[in-house]
């Protein structure tokens, strides 16, 4: 196509034009979907899912918060949202019961049944992502698992995000931006369609500090992580994409500057496990 193929990009360790690299990572996803769950489990140990709680717990969503969680395809962020909501909702409505001990019983029955009724308070969790095949999994997870109340399924690309401006009040991205293919676009949608007010919450890996600990790092992930791909999902090519991907991600302080450049305002980051991985926060103000 000439002229028209655009930039050279990459894809993990590859230089390929934006097209190509947009069409290799929906394969891999395509092709790791059902596996994915599972592949998050043996590539971190299990730990993903405590990066997940903590990402969970610094956002703190009271009742009636309103999420869209981007790249979010399997509904990991989004039961955790869920069950985070509920149980904030569960604690207040325990406190209100309390400060009425002198309710008949019959009031308290119905005071109870009418909050339960709304168990999210109107919080609702709208996930996007750009894979039929990984909203498929995610929406057989949320029925195998009982999550319907203050769900929705959108397919979506976060470079172009089919909601209005000024939208939700909190936008989360977890393990999805190194997948983007112009970040920078991405960060400006995610400003556009957040409330003033509004928080950016990015849960990605980054870049470790310790020299020991990094070449240990690297030794696992290009080592031990496409054999179990090939193991686990018969799979070596997509693992090995998504290790080096990591490595091609800008690190903290790179991607922190370019949250404020799609401006975001009070941006830091906090790092787990060493930098292994990094929580980045930022507000629409």
């Amino acid at each position: 196509r000439g002229l028209a193929a655009g930039p050279e990009m990459h894809f993990g360790f590859q230089t390929v034009t934006e097209e190509e690299r947009r069409e290799k990572i929906y394969r891999v996803f395509e092709t790791v979907a059902k596996k994915y769950d599972v592949m998050n489990d043996s590539m971190t140990l299990g730990i993903h899912r405590v990066w997940k709680d903590i990402l969970m717990h610094k956002m703190n969503p009271c009742p009636g918060t309103l999420l869209l969680d981007v790249a979010g395809g399997t509904g990991d962020i989004a039961f955790r949202f869920i069950n985070y909501v509920r149980s904030v909702q569960q604690r207040q409505l325990q406190k209100k019961l309390k400060h009425h001990q002198n309710l008949s019983w019959q009031e308290i029955f119905e005071s109870y049944q009418k909050d339960q009724f709304k168990s999210l308070g109107d919080s609702q969790v709208v996930v996007c992502d750009i894979n039929r095949e990984m909203l498929k999994v995610g929406k057989q997870k949320a029925q195998y698992l009982g999550y319907s109340e203050g769900l929705s399924w959108v397919l979506g690309n976060a470079e172009e995000l089919p909601f209005d401006d000024d939208k939700f009040d909190v936008y989360t991205i977890a393990f999805g931006i190194r997948n983007v293919t112009c970040i920078d676009l991405a960060l400006q949608e995610a400003y556009r369609v957040l409330k003033p007010g509004g928080r950016f919450l990015c849960l990605e890996f980054s870049h470790v500090s310790n020299p020991l600990l990094s070449r240990l790092y690297d030794l696992y992930s290009f080592q031990v992580i496409p054999v179990l791909g090939e193991v686990i999902a018969g799979d070596w090519r997509s693992y090995q994409y998504l290790v080096e991907s990591i490595r091609q991600f800008p690190p903290q302080e790179e991607l922190k500057a370019m949250i404020e450049d799609a401006g975001f305002l009070k941006v830091d980051y906090e790092n787990l496990n060493f930098g292994i991985v990094a929580i980045h926060s930022g507000f629409k103000l």
